[in-house]
Parts: structure tokens; C-alpha cells; sequence
């Protein structure tokens, strides 16, 4: 789905106009932002930058200052321009779920292939697949030495070695040859999204209400699983993390429930950045990487009334809303 929030849903509001300096649509709150030192003012104000019927997840961005976002109902990764401008970079990816690029420009992604719940088929033979998109399209892996598939992937993350990690209730590493490796499983783990730090050191991944940490050797094999930081805000019964984004400083942002946690390198929290719907999933991107995208769950038709899934569609609508920061995104 193409163009900005205002021209998709025929809102006739002018996008320059902050989410917070607008009357709040259906389904949003009110998000005044707190000031957190070298992070963000406490006059940034959310901007709307994308909405459609469809879903924005596993976003990342690009060294040209866009922001590409995976959609899985298109099956498409699709490329959003700070001016609003977007289209569909990758097309045919089977069940988009998320999108990675390390420091070579090499882009991965995972196809869920037929395993979204939205579907209901009483089957998915389908196998599910890591897969290197850039700079020459392959499948990296779609099974483990044994045969046994990956099952319903969730998020991707470029291990900067031609490989990538990726979770699935547990934690795996794909290497750059196409083995499959599991770095945590089993024991209560529920994890959903992942990030390197900007050294590559650190491999930090949501497990519902905590955010856990791995040491990366060399070879980018993860090893000492440890407590990274604590998730204190969340709801009872709340989803808890679930995407992370680091900046260039190696502070780590996970969206949840309460919005955007903010942890230094210590695993201190300096604060939440509330988000006017539920965030889950956040990168840095723009010219000069000071821009903050979050993909939250929600959106609205083009009468204004709060988007619903209707009964057998997998659609789940989403809007990205964007901020300044005073924090710089890291480059790869």
C-alpha cells in the first residue's frame, strides 16, 4: 500500500503536523515525551509517518536514510522515504517477518511462508526459511541438520559474518554455510526480537519481560546467556519486549507495552518514551540517523473509524510514527 498516512487514508491532515499537535485518532493516546539526556528533548513530538491495513515489522534502516519494513500479508520488504514516498523493494517473500542488514550491505529476512495464524489452514507444508536478499538473493536455511523444520519465524538479526540469528521461542544462528544452530531453547524462554550491539560484541533478544544477553566471539557464536535489564513498567498479564534498536552510543530501545524502554550500556534504565499506540518494532534511519521510527500496532479506514480485522482476513493494520532524537542511530 503506497503513500503516507494522510494521502492512503484520505485523513486530509498535512503529515508535517506532529500525531501530538493533532486530534488523536481512534485508537491512539496521548504520548507526551519526558526528556532523557542525550536521548531525546521533552519538546520531541511523535510524527506520523505510514499507515495502511497491513502489517510494518521488523523494520531497519538503510544507509540512505529510508526505512524498509517487512510486511507480511504482501509478502513483500517494502521501502519507506523520509518524504513519505514508499514501494515494494523486495517482492515474493513468502510471509515477510522481519528484515536485517549487517555492516557489508548484505540483507536477510525470514519467510514464514503459510504459518500465519490470519490464515487458518488446518495445514502449512510450506517450509519456513531464512533467506539472504542482498547482495544476491538465497535461501540460507530452511531446516536443521536433521531435517526438522524452523517452524514459525519470528525476528532477524545480521550476525555481520554472512549468517544472521533468529528466535522461534527459542534463539538460533544460521551460519553463513546454511547450518542451523541453537544458541538457547526450552527452559520458559519466549523470545521475539533481536539486535547486535554496535561493536558486534553483544547480542541482546526480549524474552517477554526481561531483555537477555549473549557474548559474540569472533566467528559471531553466542555464548554466556545472561540478564541484560528488566522490563519494571510492563501491564499484569502484558505482552511484555518485544523489537530492540540500538544507537550509535549502544543504548538498547525495546518497544512494550508501556512504549519505549530506553537501557544504557549497563542495562540502566534512563527512562520510557511513550508511543501513541502499542510499539513493536523500532529503528533508527534518516539522512543523519537522529530520526526514530516505531511501528505500533493500529490504524484507521479512510472514514476516520478505527481499522478492524474483519471476520477470516489476515490483515492486522498498522502505523509508523516517527521522532527526532538527540541520540544518533548507529551506521552500519
Amino acid at each position: 500500500m503506497k503513500g503516507t498516512l494522510i494521502s492512503a487514508l484520505a485523513l486530509g491532515m498535512a503529515l508535517a503536523l506532529p500525531a501530538s499537535a493533532q486530534a488523536l485518532l481512534p485508537g491512539e493516546k496521548a504520548a507526551d515525551i519526558p526528556a532523557i539526556a542525550g536521548v531525546i528533548s521533552g519538546d520531541a513530538q511523535w510524527d506520523r509517518a505510514w499507515s495502511g491495513p497491513m502489517t510494518a515489522d521488523g523494520m531497519v534502516g538503510s544507509a540512505d536514510g529510508a526505512l524498509l519494513f517487512a510486511q507480511e500479508q504482501s509478502n513483500s520488504i517494502r521501502k519507506l522515504w523520509p518524504d513519505g514516498k514508499e514501494w515494494v523493494l523486495y517482492p515474493y517473500i513468502a510471509g515477510a517477518g522481519a528484515v536485517s542488514i549487517d555492516n557489508e550491505g548484505r540483507i536477510f529476512t525470514v519467510e514464514r511462508t503459510c504459518t500465519d495464524p490470519g490464515l487458518r489452514l488446518p495445514d502449512c507444508s510450506e517450509a519456513t526459511r531464512v533467506v539472504q536478499l542482498a547482495p544476491e538473493r538465497k535461501v540460507l536455511a530452511s531446516a536443521f541438520a536433521d531435517g526438522k523444520t524452523l517452524g514459525r519465524l519470528n525476528d532477524v538479526a545480521a550476525d555481520g559474518h554472512g549468517g544472521a540469528y533468529y528466535t522461534q521461542g527459542g534463539i538460533y544462528h544460521v551460519r553463513a554455510d546454511g547450518s542451523v544452530h541453537a544458541v538457547a531453547e526450552g527452559g520458559g524462554l519466549f523470545t521475539n526480537g533481536l539486535v547486535l550491539s554496535p561493536d558486534g560484541k553483544t547480542l541482546y533478544v526480549t524474552n517477554r519481560g526481561t531483555v537477555i544477553a549473549f557474548d559474540v566471539g569472533p566467528d559471531g557464536t553466542p555464548t554466556n546467556r545472561r540478564d541484560f535489564a528488566t522490563l519494571d513498567s510492563e501491564p499484569q498479564g502484558g505482552f511484555g519486549g518485544d523489537g530492540l534498536a540500538v544507537d550509535a552510543d549502544g543504548r538498547l530501545y525495546v518497544t512494550a507495552d508501556a512504549g519505549l524502554y530506553v537501557f544504557d550500556k549497563a542495562g540502566k534504565k534512563l527512562g520510557i518514551i511513550p508511543v501513541p499506540r502499542r510499539a513493536i518494532t523500532a529503528a533508527f534511519s534518516g539522512p543523519d540517523k537522529k530520526t526514530l521510527y516505531v511501528g505500533a500496532m493500529g490504524a484507521v479506514t479512510p472514514d476516520g473509524t478505527a481499522w478492524t480485522t474483519p471476520e477470516g482476513v489476515r490483515n492486522v493494520a498498522m502505523t509508523i510514527y516517527r521522532v527526532n532524537t538527540e541520540a544518533t542511530g548507529f551506521r552500519k
